[in-house]
C-alpha cells in the first residue's frame, strides 16, 4: 500500500544531529523536534508516494542551492531554540 511521505522531513531530521553538535546546542528530544518544526516551516515540502518519486525528489535536493537552503533553515532554527529552549532543565540529555 502506498504511503505518503515528506522527504524534506527525513532530510532535516538526518541533518540535525551533526549541526547541533557543531553549534553546541542541546540535543534533547524537545529541542531536536523544535528545531525540526521550525526548519520545516521555512522549507517547501517534498511529498512522495512511490520509491521512484523519492529518487527524483532526492536528486532534486542534491542541487547545491537547495541543500544550502536546508542547512540555512536548520541553522536559523538552532539559533532560535538555543536562545529560547522549551525543555525542562531536569530532563536534558546530551
Amino acid at each position: 500500500m502506498p504511503v505518503l511521505r515528506n522527504l524534506m522531513e527525513e532530510i532535516v531530521l538526518k541533518a540535525i544531529p551533526d549541526l547541533t553538535v557543531k553549534q553546541n546546542v542541546c540535543s534533547c528530544e524537545q529541542c531536536r523536534l523544535d528545531i525540526a518544526a521550525l526548519a520545516l516551516n521555512d522549507l517547501p515540502p517534498r511529498y512522495v508516494v512511490t520509491p521512484k518519486g523519492a529518487s527524483y525528489a532526492r536528486a532534486d535536493l542534491l542541487e547545491i542551492q537547495k541543500y544550502v537552503d536546508v542547512i540555512g533553515a536548520i541553522t536559523k532554527a538552532i539559533k532560535l531554540v538555543k536562545e529560547h529552549p522549551r525543555h525542562n532543565i531536569k530532563t536534558i540529555r546530551k
